[in-house]
């Protein structure tokens, strides 16, 4: 029965695992190591139980590994098993502050992601690598190029055609020692231009096949990307009770401080994920600035408030559409005002 099963707290790593739990027939405590071999093979014997871990490196995939062993496997964050740690960090103080946080009354968990949604985000992780490279290469291009008194006009794509139609130039300018460097600084900023338009069709492609993704890309400022990332680190939406939630999973909603009885809200919390809480907000930045079909409630906050406020504000409210579109399985509806059902007599 639920009641009898047996809770465990386990702390992974690479190749040492601690496990803490109490036996449910002598009532004795046990904290134990096992190898990667030993823990599975325990695992493989061991009655249903509840296995709780830190959402970690590898603690998606052990997750499922250890569903698929029979168990209930439970992902906790970082941060809310830290307070339980009662002595100095060791492995059998995590494995035991584990097994005491998962015992929490309203303790939250993360969603198993499944082996697609973690490849997704692998796609992603790759393609931000990328564009990093991508940028530093411009700047130091940039810098190199003005200490011989080469300026070029903002932005990536203006700055590079303005270099090639001045190549002329330029090569009168710097020296050829230099030159020839610069040259192959250019060749290798084409070359992660190609590699990262690869990396975006290859992301686009999963929406097509993914069923939420496509209810998604229907929302003004949520694209290929923006879908794609939020479905993959999202996993169940199940986990999220309201829109609320998961916009402050995201970090969009305001911090709050307060004592004696009054609230104070602050900035946004910037919690969570900061790829997916940026993807939201250029999202919701091009609806309010470029989109041919403008957002009325954003363009009516942006007259009251700052530009940036509004936009989050749109982000923010694009995450709880997200989260009632995926949650209840509908389609996105332009206009659509939600109303509190009335309580029954």
């Amino acid at each position: 029965t639920e009641m009898n099963r047996t809770t465990y707290g386990l702390d992974i790593a690479k190749r040492v695992f601690q496990m803490h739990w109490v036996d449910a027939d002598t009532g004795e405590i046990v904290n134990r190591r096992f190898s990667r071999t030993e823990l599975l093979e325990f695992l493989s014997k061991s009655s249903a139980g509840r296995v709780a871990l830190e959402a970690c490196g590898s603690g998606h995939w052990w997750a499922r590994k250890i569903r698929a062993l029979g168990h209930e496997a439970v992902l906790l964050h970082a941060k809310f098993i830290r307070p339980f740690v009662q002595t100095n960090k060791t492995d059998a103080a995590d494995a035991r502050a584990i097994w005491t946080a998962v015992q929490q009354p309203g303790m939250r968990t993360v969603a198993v992601k499944s082996e697609e949604q973690q490849a997704v985000l692998g796609l992603h992780r790759v393609r931000t690598q990328l564009t990093k490279f991508r940028t530093m290469q411009i700047y130091q291009l940039r810098s190199l190029l003005y200490e011989f008194g080469v300026t070029l006009r903002t932005g990536r794509q203006a700055g590079l055609a303005e270099l090639q139609n001045r190549m002329a130039d330029v090569e009168g300018r710097v020296p050829g020692v230099l030159m020839d460097v610069l040259r192959e600084q250019l060749a290798r900023v084409h070359s992660l231009d190609e590699q990262i338009s690869v990396l975006e069709k290859r992301i686009a492609a999963w929406p097509k096949q993914e069923a939420s993704c496509r209810s998604l890309l229907s929302i003004p400022g949520i694209g290929p990307l923006t879908a794609s990332a939020l479905v993959a680190t999202v996993g169940d939406v199940r986990t999220f009770k309201s829109g609320r939630e998961l916009a402050s999973f995201i970090g969009l909603v305001p911090q709050q401080r307060g004592t004696g009885g009054k609230i104070q809200l602050g900035t946004i919390s910037k919690r969570g994920d900061p790829y997916l809480r940026t993807l939201l907000i250029h999202g919701a930045r091009s609806v309010l600035f470029t989109s041919k079909k403008p957002n009325p409630w954003a363009e009516e906050l942006s007259k009251r408030r700052h530009a940036n406020v509004a936009v989050v504000a749109l982000a923010n409210k694009m995450a709880r559409t997200a989260w009632a579109i995926l949650a209840h399985g509908q389609a996105y509806r332009p206009g659509y005002v939600s109303t509190r059902p009335q309580a029954q007599n």
